[in-house]
């Protein structure tokens, strides 16, 4: 299963704490209609098929094409020159 650093996990809560929101809003990951990248949006709520994942007081919900991708992965977030971006890391 994904596992969630403690980075990633503030962030989520910093980008779904407005006011709003609901206390389901959380991040989504999902696999790009390309197939080769993850894209990651801020939600409202899960899908019904969503997959969610434990992140802390914040919410990470998988879509179903992106839980199987992702369950050996830790997702991180640092800050970059473009703002807080996310990151994908297998494992150890």
């Amino acid at each position: 299963m994904l596992t969630v650093s403690e980075n990633a996990q503030a962030v989520v809560k910093g980008l779904t704490e407005a006011e709003e929101l609901p206390d389901t809003a959380g991040v989504r990951l999902a696999v790009g209609p390309d197939q080769s990248r993850v894209e990651v949006s801020v939600v409202r709520e899960p899908q019904a098929t969503d997959v969610a994942v434990e992140a802390g007081d914040g919410n990470v919900y998988l879509a179903e094409d992106a839980a199987t991708l992702l369950e050996s992965q830790t997702l991180d977030a640092a800050q970059t020159q473009e703002g807080v971006g996310f990151t994908l890391t297998p494992q150890a």
